[in-house]
């Protein structure tokens, strides 16, 4: 009999391991497939930027296929990279290590961001004032910088990592769900937020966390704007000013500049028949530091800085007032 029962416990653990894993692989399953259908969101909300626009150009048919393949790729990308990671990651999690991964996280990143952007974008970026880029520093001897600039698209997301700086982001929460980019996010230990609503725990998290990365030596990248237009300049909102003069950070202005042809250009494929376009290249202009201190007036800060990344910008549409209502703030 108790050999019996023996017998019956193992076959219903194997049953069960059997259940277990085959549970599993089919939640894989579903969550990779979901790299094909996510996508197609990011294809309706980049065409809200260009298409009501009269002062840019409507985006053509190959250029919705060519946002929809940048945005599948970079999702595959990230996904087959974050899983490679996944098991040391949770190996150091396990030890009270966090996700100790970060760097080889960043590298994924950055990796994803130049074959996205070469292959599907433009034929080159160039940088301009690299000279201004702060130099790396990571022994919390001294408060690391607090970058920022303007967000025109989605495209902006990709060639900021061509900085070849290891960044903190700020996102919504709602990106940590997206195949591939909320887990390669999760393990880069980016800073996720809630933006919905009055969510004084989120914004408090946004904060500490900021502060605690600034501190260590790690710097905090943000869109001051919060959101991306491209025919309008919107204003700056508080947050990342707040977090450069607590912690008294050098404020690093970006220009992002994107040709407005870029989703309706023929690159790659122009290349076979060497219609290289050197007039389609995406500029990233650092502009020189600006010292935070605790003294300071943040209206003035957020004028100074906004007046810095758009003295280099071409003017499509129309500038909202830098004055933000209470409310906004």
């Amino acid at each position: 009999k108790i050999k019996g029962m023996q017998t019956e416990i193992t076959g219903s653990s194997g049953e069960m391991s059997s259940t277990i894993y085959i549970t599993l692989i089919f939640i894989l399953e579903i969550y990779c497939s979901c790299v094909l259908v996510f996508p197609i969101a990011s294809v309706f909300q980049e065409r809200k930027i260009w298409n009501p626009s009269p002062h840019l150009p409507s985006l053509s048919f190959h250029a919705h296929i060519k946002i929809y393949l940048v945005n599948a790729v970079w999702m595959a990308l990230t996904l087959i990279g974050g899983l490679i990671l996944l098991p040391k990651a949770v190996v150091g999690k396990l030890l009270g290590k966090g996700f100790a991964v970060q760097r080889e996280a960043h590298f994924v990143e950055r990796t994803t961001s130049a074959i996205c952007t070469y292959v599907f974008l433009v034929p080159s970026v160039e940088i301009d004032g690299i000279e201004n880029l702060p130099p790396t520093s990571e022994d919390g001897t001294s408060p690391a910088p607090v970058y920022i600039a303007n967000h025109t698209s989605l495209i902006d997301l990709a060639v900021v990592f061509l900085l070849n700086k290891r960044l903190k982001w700020v996102s919504k929460d709602s990106v940590r769900y997206l195949p591939g980019v909320g887990l390669i996010m999760t393990l880069s230990e980016h800073i996720f937020i809630k933006r919905a609503g009055k969510n004084s725990k989120s914004v408090s998290n946004l904060y500490e966390k900021s502060n605690n990365a600034i501190q260590s030596g790690t710097p905090m990248f943000f869109f001051p704007q919060g959101t991306r237009k491209m025919d309008s300049r919107l204003p700056f909102k508080d947050g990342a000013f707040k977090i450069a003069i607590e912690n008294e950070s050098e404020i690093v202005p970006i220009s992002i500049n994107i040709p407005v042809g870029v989703w309706n250009s023929w690159h790659p494929i122009n290349l076979l028949w060497g219609g290289r376009d050197e007039k389609m290249k995406i500029v990233l202009t650092v502009h020189k530091k600006i010292q935070a201190k605790k003294s300071m007036d943040i209206d003035e800060l957020k004028k100074k800085s906004f007046d810095s990344i758009y003295s280099v910008l071409p003017f499509y549409g129309v500038e909202e007032t830098m004055t933000e209502t209470k409310k906004e703030r």
